[in-house]
């Protein structure tokens, strides 16, 4: 385990009903495309990965799909149990699948890649878990991010906060990967993958501002979430008022936000 995952585990230790309640909204945009690349339907024995509150694993069972979902958060992984009960939802962490080579026919991860700290180890993993002939499909979101997606980051930056040192930078170098269309499809391809293709869809996420906010950095929900609460409590009202400055700018009356999200949608072939 890098430092990267270690730290995804304290950041999202705990947080599960915060981000359903809130950026799951978001994340969810994705889904139906997702399951749509990757050919979901009827029997179709489908591996959900970083289900999360089982967003995706209750829109495979919708479509007849036999699901299988797993994530690192044991909280995560009790609210998918109980959000989608046809599905068998297990506590499972990348790259360690357990679960056989060429045990299913579809693997899909809605913006789970982003959470590792070896995408191509991740990668691999799921490589061997997909039958010859099954499909890979994933979401990351893309750098440089759109404008909403960077509303947190600017005021997180403009109140002039310090990252703290359990918070990493980034990945190691030899580890990350360009986050466009041509950098995930690369990946992919380099992972011995077929067929590999990439599109970015874009999309105005529609949200209460204060809502944005409370389920979000102030809950201490994702990397933003958790930078915010290791503030002062001095940073943290300079973060809020920044965010309500900046966030005018997206303002579609009555306190809603309209935010410009892009994330990039590869799939492939084994």
């Amino acid at each position: 385990m890098t430092g990267f995952d270690r730290s995804e585990r304290l950041i999202w230790a705990g947080r599960a009903d915060a981000y359903a309640g809130g950026f799951a909204r978001l994340c969810a945009h994705t889904v139906p495309r997702l399951l749509d690349v990757a050919g979901v339907g009827p029997g179709t024995r489908m591996l959900d990965v970083g289900t999360g509150p089982g967003t995706a694993a209750a829109a495979g069972c919708g479509r007849g799909a036999s699901v299988t979902a797993v994530d690192a958060e044991p909280g995560m992984v009790e609210l998918a149990r109980k959000a989608v009960p046809d599905a068998d939802v297990r506590v499972a962490v990348l790259p360690e699948l357990p679960f056989g080579d060429a045990t299913f026919d579809v693997v899909v991860g809605n913006f789970v890649l982003n959470h590792v700290g070896r995408p191509r180890a991740a990668l691999a993993e799921l490589l061997r878990v997909v039958r010859p002939g099954g499909r890979i499909a994933l979401t990351i979101w893309s750098a440089p991010p759109a404008p909403g997606q960077a509303l947190i980051g600017r005021a997180i930056s403009a109140a002039g906060a310090v990252r703290p040192p359990h918070l990493p930078a980034g990945l190691a170098a030899e580890d990350d990967f360009p986050r466009d269309e041509s950098g995930l499809g690369t990946l992919m391809e380099s992972a011995g993958l077929r067929e590999a293709a990439c599109e970015t869809l874009r999309w105005d996420h529609r949200v209460d501002a204060e809502e944005w906010w409370s389920r979000g950095p102030a809950a201490g929900v994702a990397f933003g979430g958790a930078f915010v609460q290791s503030q002062t409590p001095e940073i943290r009202a300079e973060i809020k008022r920044y965010f309500d400055l900046f966030g005018a700018e997206f303002a579609d009356g009555g306190g809603v936000l309209a935010l410009p999200h892009a994330a990039l949608l590869a799939h492939a072939r084994r």
